[in-house]
């Protein structure tokens, strides 16, 4: 009985209670994204609302179930979880339905299961259980190949599909490997990466070399006789740079699709298409915008009610909460996730044991990564890359599966006083 009561006081009650109100903001939402005054009721189960309160009812109660578990379970069964995913997104290459482009669906009856939701929160698991049974440092290499094999396998699975973004939030978890002691330099690495892909695609290739050799070369000249190593380095780096610039046009042209390389283009003002590739970004600034400072009032939108924005209750949900609630209401709802990832956080830290650490962090980092993608791309910060918005959006395996991710670490936590 006292360990029970113990527990009961252990569960960190103010993240549940962050997460009913994202979903129930999110049910609401949904409700008014696909309204119309002839509509049927909220709670009517052939619509996306009613579906969405029985997705709702069944997450809360495998959130209720998780929490009854032994917390050893998570770690023992974790290479299970990751084989069955792996094993799911192989059978949605071959049976998958396709719908917009991405076969990343396998109808289960009138429900589809999306294989890579799941495999979020799987090789959250497994990666946490491989770097805290290490003896050694991430900065190893030989440590660091098997982490980053983990992530990269499902990542090319579901590239395949192809899902680009719901691959890229593999990525995000390279900072719960930097906070394990990977070397800052992939993340530098990465980043520059990203700054000469885009300015090769804004400049030509032959001004972007001009400029990284001036910088090399001042590099060089300054430490040429205070570090050789750096001097090593930099050349290293110079002629790394140099094949990735002319590798740029290849990936951009034979490994992108047409859709994303519009959506790259759009983004960098090298194109100009509000009634093409533009109209999504375009009608989600309008909507959202709409709203002013307090909102057009609930169920009153009319940039999503006569559906001017598309998909508008699943990828672009955050439009409906903007031209209702105004800016009121997003500030609201981005203050909701920020204060859950910072707890997330906080309790990442207070974990005595490495595995509840390290998963607690590829919670946190997999959470921040869709709600700062999903909300960017709706205001047109970043490309339309289509991922949901944690808890809010429309959809069954994106809803239950955010909710495993969460309650895990939440269980994890209730038990934090022991040793995994």
């Amino acid at each position: 009985m006292i360990n029970q009561r113990s527990f009961f006081f252990n569960v960190d009650w103010l993240s549940i209670l962050l997460f009913l109100f994202l979903i129930t903001i999110g049910w609401f939402s949904i409700y008014a994204a696909v309204y119309d005054e002839n509509a049927v009721y909220i709670i009517d189960f052939s619509s996306n609302s009613g579906k969405q309160l029985l997705f709702i009812m069944v997450s809360i109660m495998l959130g209720v179930v998780i929490l009854l578990l032994d917390s050893k379970f998570f770690y023992v069964l974790s290479p299970v979880f990751y084989g069955l995913t792996i094993m799911l997104l192989v059978a949605v290459l071959l049976i998958g339905r396709n719908v917009g482009g991405n076969q990343a669906w396998i109808p289960i009856g009138s429900f589809r299961l999306q294989p890579s939701e799941f495999a979020k929160w799987a090789s959250s698991l497994l990666l946490a259980r491989y770097i805290s049974s290490l003896t050694g440092k991430l900065n190893d290499f030989s440590n660091a190949l098997p982490a980053i094999v983990i992530l990269i396998f499902p990542m090319l699975l579901i590239m395949l599909q192809p899902d680009t973004g719901s691959a890229l939030v593999f990525l995000a978890l390279v900072f719960t490997l930097y906070r394990e002691g990977l070397s800052p330099y992939f993340l530098v690495a990465g980043f520059m990466m990203i700054i000469l892909f885009v300015c090769t695609l804004l400049f030509t290739k032959l001004v972007v070399i001009i400029v990284i050799s001036f910088v090399s070369a001042f590099i060089i000249y300054y430490f040429y006789k205070k570090n050789k190593r750096i001097v090593a380095t930099t050349i290293a780096t110079f002629i790394l740079s140099v094949v990735f610039i002319f590798s740029v046009d290849f990936v951009y042209n034979n490994v992108l699709q047409a859709h994303q390389k519009s959506r790259i283009d759009l983004l960098l003002g090298l194109i100009n298409d509000p009634k093409g590739a533009g109209y999504n970004v375009n009608q989600s600034k309008i909507a959202i915008g709409s709203g002013g400072l307090l909102g057009r009032g609930y169920l009153q939108g009319t940039q999503t009610k006569f559906n001017f924005v598309p998909e508008q209750s699943t990828d672009f949900i955050f439009c409906t909460i903007g031209e209702e609630w105004g800016f009121a209401g997003t500030s609201t709802v981005i203050s909701l996730y920020l204060f859950l990832i910072l707890r997330l956080i906080f309790i990442a830290e207070r974990q005595r044991s490495s595995f509840s650490r390290i998963y607690g962090y590829t919670v946190a980092c997999i959470i921040f990564c869709h709600f700062f993608i999903n909300i960017g791309m709706t205001i047109g910060l970043v490309p339309v890359i289509g991922i949901p918005l944690p808890f809010i959006s429309y959809g069954g395996s994106s809803l239950i599966s955010f909710t495993i991710l969460l309650f895990i670490l939440l269980k994890l936590d209730a038990n934090r006083m022991g040793i995994i």
